[in-house]
């Protein structure tokens, strides 16, 4: 009983309490949980604390096997119906105070009356202190209307951070609806963008709502899979107080196409394909801040500019933008300009930056004086492609020496190595889990990528036309004057597409064009470009890495272009000789008298072609093949954006006649089973593979456990199997209402749903084996059994292996046993990463260091409930984004087509950005809990609990966090460190080693020396 009840019990009695209350006529509850529930129903009266009283008077104790028997309640229901019969006791008080302070008593009077003290009733009558009160009851009246209104209402995690009132607020506002009869259920919906991961629900739905109880006890529905029937307490952004609501996405405006101009083919166009020159200092077409940006600009309404945006200063009269491309002169505006998107929200097709990181912009209109939608829509913007990842991708350094492999793998072994002695240094047990946990996946993921450790000075940078420059210069401003760099694009080829050349910093148009001091941009000429695999400069971008230095520490390999590479144009080619429109809006494409299909999977195609572009390097193909391979991934990356005949060179460069040569499928015993299909490690490390649905949190493999599986190895991580894994195969017409289903001798069992008879004799039974855990379906009766089948979710091959070396070629290459070697030491520190977390204990909470760090632990407090503000909004962000990509889904099925699994990515991503601007979910990076020396100083001594401190990690800038958890470093290094620098002697200089660990030349010096 808490305070508030035992002060009430001790001044009036329990007995006469409990009269008081029958003759006030307090309801008995007729909802879920009817008080006295349980084997021996209370037959003493209605009062629920009365019963428990009486029950503690016999010697009854709270146990949860006590509870369950007596009430028939998990012991979080026994403590919300026991919060909610005190507020009814403390409710029913409050009224009959004040039904006699209205007859005209005073607080003294009425205190000798109910047997309170005077303080007591000053406190019922208190207004405050009733509003306080009642908070619960307006809570639940509060989520009632909302019901009402919108039928299912989101009250999950963090929701009632958007209420702005407690926790145990909103759990006992729900409880007492669900008395009412409403219902609570759970459930899990994908994340748009990463359908692998799952964003849990828990919906109240009104009274009637279908459910059932799972074997945990949990209520689920089917309609919390209605995504676009739950609803938000937390209504749109306004910006103006509520007069009106805003989106953050406006539709764009659109360019007069008598201000552009385009630069064809005959006029140096093609020199500069993709680049889009604007007149410097024109209101509307401004760049910002920024020299160059990618953009998106819409032209009369119709179609738009895609390309590489920078200042131009010699525009001609009356033109304020040129379009360059590679089209012949005479091409109408409308064949060289890409046709709008019939979508609102999306007229590009490609996302565009969010409104306040620039991706649109407003100015004021020196005509008319009021503000104005710029016509520049920025897709990436300058200063963007630093932040790329550095890593080295296998496509690359699988092309080049083995020694250079060996030392870049052996590299990114002993930073991880490094990484984690130094996380299981740490003390604070859960700060040690959470980097362990972090850890852990990313050497998962690192085994799959197969990516090996950045060379020196290795970054990515958009290209941008300078042809003024040699044929053998780059212009980098990011690298000193003179530097040797290697460029390298991808899809990669081989080390005929790497060029190296001179930087310099002396070029009037890099200058114009880039500026002096941009660190993600280089000037190329149009020959190297085409090396490039024939890139162009709308937003194209190579991996730059310095090369051939005098410490002679880095040294790329390439070689001249392939002579049946020189000259070959892909769009010349394989593109269109006629394009005709039909009457129902259709393009069709000609070749040579033909039509031909266009690229519908150009990430899939782009796999295939460079998957087999690995295997047949790592065979040793000769040149002739390789280009042969090469043209046609040429063809393949720009097939879909410039409608090419991919087809065509297909059959043309016989790429089936190379796949039978270096891609053989074999069986377990040797035999040849087939041809094509990745046939290395190296290209089938990514490759999809499809394994049985899985649900729930996966747990560590640890001998001693009740998962423990001997047959894998320590620390890997085990997956539950989803509950709902099988299921009978069946087609349902849904216009007639027929269902046919299969049977597992060949014969279709066809019925009418709606035929009650036909259900009850055919509708598929699930049943399992007692002994075997097998599933089947069968009729009713059971003499008719159906085929089954189970779900399934994609995964990749190197992750459902636990020996790399499972996925080597029978050839067994030197360069593929270098890469399993690197991917089972990655899973080797993942599971014992994971291991070590599993055996760090839990962080003990001091009550004491509270109170010393009490400003602290405020501060944190206020920051994380900053931060988990933002949850309630993303899941709505991530319920419509899921109901719109649905929609395009089925609309794009109505028209007879299906959205491409490349379309489905960006309409999911541009969902999610459009609908996050809406309801207010802001960026991680926006919502990050920054730490200060204090509040850490704090979380070390154990001001905060271990599950508020996992909250504040998961929220928590990492760059921060890194900084503060990770521990000092001291003059004396673990051996782990040691070879850490042996490993990066190979690439980097004693001077590159010690500024980028921190240290002084002459330590990096000493320690290479082998000084201890």
């Amino acid at each position: 009983m808490n305070p508030i009840a035992e002060e009430i019990a001790s001044y009036y009695g329990i007995a006469n309490f409990i009269n008081a209350l029958e003759h006030y006529g307090m309801p008995r509850r007729s909802g879920r949980y009817p008080w006295g529930s349980g084997e021996n129903p209370y037959q003493h009266g209605n009062d629920f604390l009365g019963r428990v009283a009486e029950l503690k008077k016999n010697g009854w104790t709270e146990t949860a096997e006590n509870i369950k028997k007596e009430f028939g309640l998990t012991t979080k229901e026994y403590r919300n119906e026991k919060a909610w019969a005190n507020y009814e006791r403390r409710l029913y008080l409050v009224e009959r105070a004040k039904s006699m302070q209205s007859d005209g008593k005073g607080a003294t009077a009425i205190g000798k009356e109910m047997g309170l003290s005077e303080s007591t009733v000053r406190s019922l009558l208190n207004p405050k202190s009733e509003e306080r009160m009642r908070k619960a009851k307006e809570t639940a009246d509060f989520l009632k209307q909302q019901v009402k209104e919108k039928g299912m209402i989101d009250v999950g995690r963090d929701v009632e951070r958007e209420l702005n009132i407690s926790k145990e607020r909103l759990d006992m506002a729900l409880y007492s609806l669900q008395r009412e009869g409403y219902i609570v259920v759970g459930g899990r919906m994908d994340q748009v963008t990463n359908p692998t991961q799952k964003t849990t629900l828990r919906v109240l739905c009104p009274p009637g709502t279908p459910y059932k109880v799972n074997e945990k006890g949990n209520i689920v529905s089917s309609a919390v899979y209605d995504l676009d029937k739950i609803h938000s307490v937390k209504e749109y952004i306004s910006r103006d107080g509520g007069t009106t609501y805003e989106k953050k996405f406006h539709y764009p405006e659109s360019l007069d196409s008598n201000r552009l101009m385009i630069r064809y083919k005959e006029d140096g166009g093609s020199d500069m394909d993709g680049l889009v020159q604007l007149r410097r200092g024109v209101p509307d077409l401004s760049l910002g801040e920024s020299r160059y940006a990618q953009v998106r600009i819409m032209v009369d309404g119709t179609h738009y500019i895609k390309g590489m945006a920078v200042y131009s200063d010699d525009m001609p009269d009356g033109v304020d933008v040129i379009f360059n491309t590679n089209k012949e002169a005479g091409t109408p505006m409308k064949k060289v300009l890409k046709e709008i998107k019939p979508d609102p929200d999306n007229p590009f097709g490609s996302l565009i930056k969010d409104a306040d990181q620039g991706g649109q912009y407003w100015y004021d209109d020196p005509k008319t004086g009021k503000k104005k939608l710029g016509l520049i829509n920025k897709r990436a913007d300058e200063g963007d492609w630093t932040e790329w990842a550095d890593a080295l991708p296998s496509q690359f350094l699988g092309k080049q020496p083995l020694a250079l492999a060996k030392k870049q793998l052996d590299l990114a072994k002993a930073d991880k190595r490094a990484e984690l002695e130094e996380i299981c240094s740490l003390t604070n047990p859960t700060v040690k889990k959470y980097w362990l946990q972090k850890y852990a996946d990313e050497c998962d993921s690192a085994a799959v990528q197969l990516k090996a450790a950045a060379l020196p000075g290795q970054k990515y940078h958009v290209i941008i036309p300078v042809n003024t420059l040699r044929d053998n210069q780059v212009y980098a401003p990011g690298y000193p004057e003179g530097t040797k760099l290697a460029l390298i694009r991808y899809p990669h080829g081989g080390t005929f597409e790497i060029p190296i050349l001179t930087v310099t910093h002396k070029n009037r148009l890099g200058e114009k064009f880039i500026g002096k001091t941009s660190i993600d941009a280089v000037g190329i000429t149009k020959k190297i470009a085409d090396r490039l695999s024939g890139a162009d400069y709308d937003g194209d971008t190579v991996m730059t890495i310095p090369t051939h230095d005098k410490a002679g520490k880095v040294k790329i390999a390439n070689q001249d272009p392939l002579e049946g590479l020189e000259g070959f144009d892909p769009k010349m080619r394989y593109g269109a000789d006629k394009v005709e429109t039909d009457s129902d809006g259709k393009t069709h494409y000609y070749r040579n008298g033909h039509e031909y299909r266009i690229m519908g999977d150009t990430q899939k195609q782009m796999g295939v072609i460079s998957n087999l572009i690995t295997d047949m390097t790592l065979g040793g193909a000769s040149t002739d093949e390789l280009a042969r391979a090469v043209r046609h991934s040429m063809v393949v990356i720009d097939a879909e954006k410039h409608k090419l005949d991919y087809k065509a060179s297909e059959i043309e460069n016989n790429i089936a006649a190379l796949r039978k040569e270096w891609q053989v499928k074999t069986d377990d015993d040797g035999n040849v089973i087939g041809y094509g299909g990745a046939s290395t490690i190296l290209s089938r490390s990514k490759g999809e593979v499809s394994v049985p649905k899985r649900q729930g949190t996966p747990v560590v493999n640890i001998k001693g456990s009740k998962n423990y599986d001997p047959s894998r190895p320590e620390g890997a991580v085990l997956y539950k199997t989803a509950d709902d894994l099988y299921y009978p195969v069946r087609k349902m017409d849904k216009s007639t209402g027929m269902v046919t289903l299969q049977t597992i001798d060949g014969r279709k069992v066809t019925y009418n749903v709606n035929d009650k008879t036909a259900r009850a004799m055919y509708e598929p039974v699930e049943r399992k084996d007692p002994k075997t855990g097998a599933v089947s379906f069968t009729n009713r009766e059971g003499n008719i059994v159906y085929k089954t089948d189970y779900r399934k979710q994609q995964s990749t091959r190197m992750a459902e292996t636990d020996d790399a070396y499972s996925l080597v070629s029978s050839k067994r290459h030197p360069m593929e046993l270098l890469y399993a070697d690197y991917a089972n030491a990655m899973k080797a520190m993942g599971n014992e990463a994971r291991i070590e977390m599993m055996n760090t204990g839990n962080l003990k909470y001091d009550k004491k260091a509270r109170d010393t760090y009490q400003t602290e632990v405020a501060s944190l407090m206020s920051k994380l409930n900053t931060a988990l503000l933002n949850a309630p909004r993303e899941r709505e962000a991530q319920r419509l984004a899921n109901v719109e990509v649905a929609a395009k889904k089925e609309a794009a099925k109505a028209n007879g087509t299906e959205l491409k699994s490349s379309e489905i990515k960006k309409i999911s991503q541009q969902a999610l950005s459009k609908y996050r601007q809406e309801v207010g979910s802001v960026s991680r990076r926006d919502r990050s809990i920054s730490i200060t020396d204090k509040e850490w100083e704090a979380i070390q001594a154990g001001a905060v609990t271990e599950n508020v401190l996992k909250r504040i990690l998961d929220n928590a800038d990492a760059d921060n966090l890194r900084q503060r958890s990770m521990p000092r470093t001291t003059t004396q290094l673990s051996q782990a460190q040691i070879n850490r620098i042996k490993a990066m002697s190979a690439s980097y200089t004693i001077a590159e080693i010690a500024e980028k660990l921190g240290k002084s030349p002459s330590t990096i010096q000493k320690y290479l020396k082998g000084v201890n």
